[in-house]
């Protein structure tokens, strides 16, 4: 029974990330990406709207993981053990935009922009729930992006740009790190599952997760 729920939750959020992508491809800054009009003033902005989403992540899986129940221990230490690995990926970014010209200040000084406020007041706000398992609907699309979409990007920037791998690592990092958390997914949704109103809110969750991280890329603009 959990196996077919599991199948069946991975099939829709499979739909949901297609949407996701094809809503990526057509915002301005991946556009010129995809058209090779992608400059260093451009990755730079990015790496800057980016930079808080990602020191975030860590944080919302922390306060997720502390409001997960006694009968979903494995999941809680899922989710801790996520927030270990990544709670430090917004220093390598910083790292990646200085090797890549920029001033640090700039980067540290940063406000969000529109689409980060609101993906960041969303993600805290599902995560401070009692049982957020629909935070796993999140999960898939952030991850299912970095492993998906990061190395592309990421050789297409130094491809454009000709920048050393060092100005890269954290997409370089992220295409094959996050292959492995993905491997993981299954496992945590066999945890909650096959409840059927679990199963809807991870979809419901992936599919607001999408249309703000979407929006937070529409937002850039060097």
């Amino acid at each position: 029974m959990a196996h077919e729920a599991v199948a069946d939750t991975l099939r829709k959020l499979a739909v949901v990330f297609a949407d996701f992508e094809q809503r990526l491809e057509a915002t301005p800054l991946i556009r010129k990406l995809t058209r090779g009009r992608f400059e260093l003033a451009d990755y730079h902005a990015f790496l800057i709207n980016l930079r808080q989403q990602v020191k975030d992540g860590a944080l919302w899986m922390s306060r997720a993981a502390s409001n997960i129940g006694e009968d979903h221990l494995e999941l809680r230490s899922t989710l801790m053990r996520h927030a270990v690995t990544e709670h430090r990926d917004f220093r390598l970014l910083e790292q990646d935009f200085v090797a890549s010209g920029g001033n640090i200040a700039d980067i540290l000084s940063a406000r969000k922009n529109v689409g980060s406020e609101a993906l960041s007041a969303w993600m805290f706000h599902e995560a401070s729930k009692p049982n957020p398992f629909g935070l796993l609907g999140a999960m898939w699309i952030i991850e299912g992006l970095g492993s998906i979409k990061a190395k592309p990007w990421g050789l297409k920037v130094q491809e454009r740009l000709g920048l050393p791998d060092e100005a890269l690592r954290f997409l370089l990092y992220h295409g094959d790190n996050d292959v492995e958390h993905m491997e993981e997914f299954r496992d945590m949704l066999a945890m909650v599952l096959p409840e059927e109103a679990v199963a809807e809110r991870i979809v419901t969750t992936a599919k607001v997760t999408a249309r703000l991280y979407a929006l937070q890329i529409e937002e850039i603009a060097a």
